[in-house]
């Protein structure tokens, strides 16, 4: 997981895959981008290709509003049983979030997510970030 406003976590998130691999070679892994209810975000959507080079599931997400808050953990429970047809039974208890999106910046957000995943790869490495 790294945090959406600030590039050094997202620069950083090569190191931890290659970290983690070394240790657990061949275990489902998530990589989330977290903080996207904040509006000044320094990571767009766009520049974060790391998962799509290692072939990894990414989900942007919000703890402080709880926004796609279960989808990775839903998706590795899929990856770990071999059903994709798992479902939660009910919606974990969480509190209420503290921030609330509007339709609008959820669809602005998911719009640049589809956007992005329709970009080629850039041929070098994220040391541009």
């Amino acid at each position: 997981m790294f945090d959406v406003t600030s590039r050094i976590t997202y620069k950083n998130v090569p190191n931890w895959h290659r970290d983690l691999t070394r240790v657990c070679e061949n275990i489902p892994i998530v990589l989330c981008g977290n903080k996207v209810e904040i509006k000044d975000r320094k990571v767009k959507a766009k520049q974060i290709t790391f998962h799509r080079k290692k072939n990894l599931q990414y989900y942007d997400i919000s703890a402080k509003s709880n926004y796609n808050f279960e989808k990775p953990f839903l998706w590795l429970a899929r990856k770990l049983s071999g059903d994709n047809a798992l479902h939660f039974v009910e919606a974990p208890a969480l509190q209420p979030p503290e921030f609330q999106f509007d339709d609008k910046l959820k669809n602005q957000y998911e719009q640049e997510l589809q956007d992005a995943a329709a970009q080629p790869l850039p041929e070098d490495d994220d040391d541009d970030l």
